[in-house]
């Protein structure tokens, strides 16, 4: 007999008058705010401007979120074609169905599209959305238990979650691997953090941290999974993909360090040169107000016409 477990919603979506709020929606919108805020954060103590962040996020989000069902479909196709499959359920992206890997792949290219515009390096912007991605990821994957979906074996440990019987499930209560991946996630932003601030991480390598972090978590969670899913040789694909991108990122962290090594000194042109612009520094020959300069022989002090610039009251 089961002692505890954690209860499934019996609905993932919830209706005020003739407009549903969807469970797995809700989740992944909080997911987007978390990435933008911690993200503005970070992008501003790195010398950006408010807002930049956000603004490239209007065209990395969209780009993602289609990379992400584009993966889902083209992974699991026999979800939605073939005899007794509807083709039109592959829109139904409420129904759940991302695959991160393909949302981190496009939403790249989006971000891309918005630092190009902006003219500022995409590496940077990565490092600073890299722990804000991992707390989305976190938050979208309670989206999943909205749903009753991607849950590992059947185990009756006392934080196992209970599935209800439904369309090619049965009832019983499974290890909760949406909760494992959303723990994990959190664990990842935290480490990135950590070793931003420890290290001084710059060129992307924030971004590859939490990439390899991501993966090594992935691969173990999918391992547990029992979910439809293709095999190649024997592994699940994701823990394939898992692998692949593990190795690509670490090998970028190290050539990274060797051939740019430090951290960006500018990571926005308007914020860090721009005329007029926040941190813009001062017009060649200016000097700052509490400072002078004096001959090298030793002679007087002359006056600079900087000096009507000075408050009344102040010396």
């Amino acid at each position: 007999m089961d002692i505890a477990y954690i209860p499934s919603p019996s609905t993932g979506v919830i209706h005020l008058g003739p407009i549903p709020l969807r469970g797995y929606a809700f989740c992944i919108i909080i997911g987007v705010f978390v990435a933008v805020w911690l993200g503005n954060r970070r992008w501003i103590a790195r010398g950006g401007r408010p807002g930049t962040v956000a603004d490239i996020a209007v065209w990395a989000v969209p780009f993602g979120l289609v990379g992400g069902r584009l993966y889902h479909v083209i992974t699991d196709y026999q979800l939605y074609f073939g005899e007794g499959r509807d083709w039109v359920d592959a829109f139904k992206i409420w129904e759940g169905g991302l695959g991160i890997w393909g949302a981190i792949a496009l939403g790249a290219v989006g971000a891309w599209i918005g630092c190009r515009l902006r003219g500022i390096p995409l590496p940077a912007w990565a490092d600073a959305l890299a722990p804000g991605i991992a707390l989305a990821q976190a938050c979208g994957r309670w989206g999943n238990w909205f749903n009753q979906e991607l849950y590992g074996r059947a185990t009756d440990l006392p934080w196992a979650v209970e599935i209800s019987a439904g369309p090619n499930r049965d009832a019983g209560t499974y290890h909760p691997t949406f909760l494992y991946e959303s723990l994990w996630c959190i664990g990842v932003a935290l480490l990135v953090i950590w070793a931003d601030r420890r290290f001084k991480l710059g060129h992307g390598r924030a971004f590859a941290l939490y990439v390899a972090a991501y993966c090594v978590g992935r691969g173990w969670i999918e391992y547990m999974r029992v979910d439809e899913a293709h095999h190649v040789l024997g592994l699940r694909l994701n823990v394939w993909t898992s692998i692949v991108v593990f190795v690509l990122a670490v090998v970028y962290l190290v050539l990274s360090a060797r051939l740019r090594p430090g951290r960006e000194t500018a990571v926005e042109p308007v914020a860090s040169g721009g005329e007029g612009g926040e941190g813009s520094a001062p017009a060649d020959g200016a000097v700052s107000g509490d400072e002078s300069s004096a001959p090298a022989d030793g002679g007087p002090v002359k006056a600079t016409a900087l000096t009507k610039d000075v408050p009344s009251g102040e010396s």
